[in-house]
């Protein structure tokens, strides 16, 4: 049986909860109201004009699961092969092959950066420049660049033999995909590099000398003590932008608009809710893409043994 709270502590505990309480009243009408009018819409017929005339019905779990739901199994082709699961797919596949690539090659420029050298402060406010233009200008001017008769990729890779004729980089099936990787990649590595290269600085120098001292590898004491060392913060980085690409759609939509290569399920959301007019089916989508980021939410704070009060207890 823990101690009783002395009066100190429990008054600490009231005015925290007082300078709290409007930041949480404010998250709650901005969030979490419109996420519960998400979750209930997702249970009716709605439409863009039943929901101001509130002529929708209910409709129970033909959303999810009915002839046209998210998690219908039943159809011939299969579930990954529905336009929903052709969505996940997709994402799942972005969210993966990015993240990964981004934090290789932030981890890689870190180090660099962290390095001592003439004009390093200078290389740093360079490599903050992709990530600092908007994701909307940044996507228009790779699509420009990436454009199959004017690109200046095309004419790049044909000036070095590596192509002879020009390739249509956002709505090939085959390379569309990947051209919205690269253009992520391009954009949002240097954020992967700023939270690594803040870790690499905080990290104690006597470990390093004392392994200079001992005649250690530097490949040895990257792998046995560096990377440990920025193992939380390294966490972080990956899990921010693992919930940001899960939720991906400017980029998308800018580079390959409605294309189904490259749909994603915040796209899916976007179509059905706008273009199809279906707020019921695109609300259980929106749904279910807020228990995938919420489930790899969770999944990190068990990986990382914390919890929201604190180190998890053995």
């Amino acid at each position: 049986m823990s101690p009783p709270l002395s009066q100190m502590t429990r008054a600490r505990r009231r005015s925290a909860w007082v300078f709290l309480a409007p930041s949480l009243l404010v998250l709650l009408l901005v969030a979490g109201w419109p996420l519960a009018r998400t979750i209930y819409f997702s249970f009716t017929d709605a439409s863009l004009e039943s929901i101001g005339d509130a002529s929708y019905r209910l409709v129970g779990l033909e959303n999810y699961v009915g002839p046209y739901g998210v998690f219908n199994f039943g159809t011939r082709a299969g579930f990954w092969h529905t336009d929903w699961g052709v969505a996940m797919r997709n994402t799942l596949r972005f969210a993966a092959v990015s993240v990964s690539l981004e934090t290789l090659l932030g981890l890689v420029f870190a180090l660099v950066l962290n390095a001592d050298f003439k004009g390093r402060a200078l290389v740093r406010t360079a490599v903050l420049v992709p990530w600092a233009i908007p994701t909307i200008v940044s996507a228009k001017m790779w699509a420009w660049m990436l454009h199959d008769q004017y690109g200046v990729i095309n004419a790049l890779l044909k000036g070095l033999g590596l192509i002879h004729a020009n390739l249509a980089w956002t709505a090939d099936p085959a390379y569309a995909l990947w051209a919205v990787v690269l253009v992520d990649v391009w954009k949002t590595t240097p954020f992967m590099a700023l939270l690594i290269l803040a870790a690499l600085q905080m990290l104690p120098r006597d470990c390093y000398e004392a392994a200079r001292v001992d005649g250690i590898h530097p490949v040895r004491v990257f792998f046995k003590v560096t990377l440990p060392l920025i193992r939380p913060a390294l966490m972080v980085a990956v899990i921010f932008r693992l919930l940001d690409a899960l939720r991906v759609f400017d980029l998308i939509y800018v580079l390959t608009s409605n294309s189904e290569d490259t749909l994603s399920m915040s796209g899916y959301v976007r179509r059905e809710m706008v273009d199809n007019n279906y707020v019921g089916l695109g609300s259980a989508a929106s749904t279910v893409l807020f228990l995938v980021i919420g489930a790899c939410t969770l999944l990190y704070l068990k990986i990382s043994r914390t919890r929201l009060g604190g180190p998890e207890s053995h």
